[in-house]
């Protein structure tokens, strides 16, 4: 039986607003200098932070079975990667620089750049960059010369499963600044381009005055300065992917900023002074976890704190934490703080849901008494409603300001991302020593959520502790598991990790 890995993250969105902090913080999602904004209803800033120490937990809250089935269709985004080569015909540059960064895709929109490291590239040579790319993200490069000038820039969108990539330099880089890109799939990863590529991408961008132009085609290009063997035949009119052709990201036919003032230091900043080189070897592959985790503090956009003073660099949790918020779906205090240990609410979980997944909509909404329009977090409670999450008690109240547990949180997830195993639920739930307080009722979601890898137990990785009030970090580390379990952002080890189980 197939495993059905994290329902309906059809295009999973990571919205822009703060979720489980003192305040909202701007819009990541942007491509080309573009960006979206979603504003907050009144009382925003303080019913996220707010708790009550005096309001009696309901930790049976997920224990009550709907009459309402809910079933939904279950979409895994599809993993890539890409092999990158830079070659210059009949030029004399022995070595380039490559700034690398990355635009990951989420729906229709895109985050704010991440700076994945500036690359010593040969002429000839190339690298791969795996595990965690995924398909529709884009990869912007930047080239410079070997003393650190701006000679070129391009994107390009991660296909399905391997691109190979070519960058063509002209053969004199100081009269022409235009780069060729070649790209198609590559499923045996050899970095060559499949003959029978169901697509296969060739296009031109040319800068000036640090501004990039896709060029519709090679009309005015002495072609002959970018021929190679195995991709001698240049398009006459541009071959893009169809998002850099249509919708409110495209890029074909237009000028866009080489660099914003809000993008990240390391983005702005002369190759070689924040960050060291990285020089290629022979069969050189990196990770992108392994390069998000290096640069997050200088690679991430200005206005984005990926850092909290109560988050140490040993933090169990902390990879989870500074990757939702390098994403802008968390936030800290106004004083530096994360507060690890904080409880969370049914409103602040809803607002989470809202803000991480898109889904359809599988019920009506309930107008619950104790959730008035006016509140907070209404449009939240009420879409993740509809989308299937939440269990309620009644059909009259929400409860929004209750706190949940570790169970609360799990059942959730896995009832509304409708998660799937194959196999002995006895033998899939053995690996936890309190498997037998697991009521029978959840143990096949607990199941799901075992054998697909979201869940994750701190300080004792065989203790579920389900009873236990949830927290921002363990919040953070489940809803993040869940996304990796989904195919949508890197996977980062952890020893407090339940492997995926077969």
């Amino acid at each position: 039986m197939s495993l059905s890995k994290s329902a309906c993250f059809r295009n999973a969105v990571i919205a822009t607003a703060s979720l489980i902090a003192l305040l909202p913080t701007p819009c990541t999602l942007a491509a080309s200098a573009l960006s979206t904004t979603v504003a907050s209803k009144p009382g925003h800033q303080q019913l996220l932070a707010q708790t009550n120490p005096s309001e009696k937990l309901d930790t049976d809250s997920t224990t009550t079975t709907e009459q309402e089935t809910v079933t939904t269709a279950t979409v895994k985004r599809e993993k890539s990667g890409f092999s990158l080569y830079i070659w210059q015909p009949g030029g004399k540059l022995s070595e380039v620089i490559a700034r690398i960064s990355l635009r990951g895709k989420h729906g229709d929109k895109y985050y704010q750049e991440r700076f994945l490291g500036d690359f010593k590239y040969k002429i000839k040579q190339k690298a791969k960059f795996v595990n965690g790319f995924k398909l529709g993200d884009r990869i912007v490069v930047r080239l410079y010369d070997p003393k650190n000038r701006l000679m070129g820039y391009t994107e390009f969108a991660c296909l399905p499963g391997h691109t190979a990539v070519n960058l063509i330099l002209p053969t004199d880089v100081t009269a022409s600044q235009i780069v060729r890109v070649f790209y198609g799939t590559d499923n045996n990863e050899d970095s060559i381009v499949d003959r029978d590529s169901p697509s296969t991408y060739d296009y031109f961008t040319e800068l000036s005055n640090q501004k990039a132009t896709f060029l519709t085609s090679s009309e005015n290009i002495n072609i002959t300065q970018y021929q190679a063997a195995g991709f001698a035949n240049v398009a006459s009119t541009g071959v893009y992917p169809l998002s850099f052709s249509e919708g409110e990201f495209a890029l074909v036919g237009k000028s866009i900023n080489v660099f914003d003032p809000n993008s990240a230091k390391a983005l702005t900043a002369t190759p070689g002074s924040l960050v060291p080189f990285t020089q290629l070897g022979n069969n050189a592959t990196y990770q992108l976890s392994q390069l998000l985790g290096k640069y997050r503090e200088v690679g991430v956009a200005k206005n984005i704190r990926v850092s909290f003073s109560d988050i140490s660099k040993n933090y169990w949790a902390k990879d989870y934490i500074a990757e939702l918020a390098a994403m802008e779906i968390i936030d800290g205090y106004p004083d530096g703080t994360f507060r690890p240990n904080a409880p969370v609410t049914r409103a602040q979980l809803a607002a989470l849901l809202q803000k991480t997944f898109i889904k359809s909509k599988v019920r009506n909404a309930i107008a619950f008494r104790d959730v008035p329009q006016d509140y907070w977090a209404y449009d939240a409670i009420r879409e993740t409603y509809e989308m299937g999450f939440f269990t309620v008690l009644n059909s009259k109240n929400f409860n929004p300001s209750q706190r949940l547990t570790r169970l609360d949180i799990l059942i959730t997830l896995a009832k509304g991302l409708n998660y799937k195993f194959s196999g002995s639920t006895k033998d899939i739930l053995s690996i936890y020593s309190d498997a037998s307080s697991i009521r029978s009722e959840h143990r096949e979601f607990i199941a799901a959520l075992t054998q697909n890898g979201v869940i994750v137990n701190y300080p004792n990785i065989k203790l579920l502790n389900s009873k236990k009030v949830a927290t921002r970090a363990e919040v953070s580390a489940l809803l993040y598991r869940a996304m990796v379990s989904a195919g949508e952002v890197a996977d980062f080890a952890s020893k407090y990790t339940i492997k995926p189980v077969k």
